[in-house]
């Protein structure tokens, strides 16, 4: 009997190319219950946990607390409390995540 030829060849122990697609789901899910503040275009500024996003780069953040755009740098004035918020993705002006609760968080550097 004729030796069996292996087709396939000895198996392999290499890393699949990784997506950037989901690379970036990865970090997204990284980011899932950390504090954000979310910049919106009417000046109004929102601080809660990142729940969830879509395509259309919504959110939704839980625990939310609104904060309206001041007139002079010194009054911030009182929070106004929210709870579960969703913020269209085209009134989104800018996305912090807070040093602290990145710590914990791999793959992801804080700025300072």
């Amino acid at each position: 009997m004729d030796a069996m030829i292996e087709e396939n060849g000895p198996p392999t122990h290499e890393q699949p190319e990784v997506s950037p697609s989901f690379q970036a789901r990865r970090k997204l899910e990284g980011l899932l219950n950390k504090n954000m503040k979310i910049r919106m275009t009417d000046g109004r500024t929102l601080v809660g946990l990142f729940l969830c996003t879509d395509r259309d780069c919504n959110v939704i953040l839980g625990s939310a607390q609104e904060f309206l755009k001041s007139t002079d740098m010194f009054s911030q004035g009182e929070p106004r409390v929210l709870g579960l918020a969703m913020i269209p993705g085209h009134h989104v002006v800018s996305i912090e995540v807070e040093a602290d609760s990145l710590e914990d968080t791999q793959g992801f550097r804080p700025r300072r």
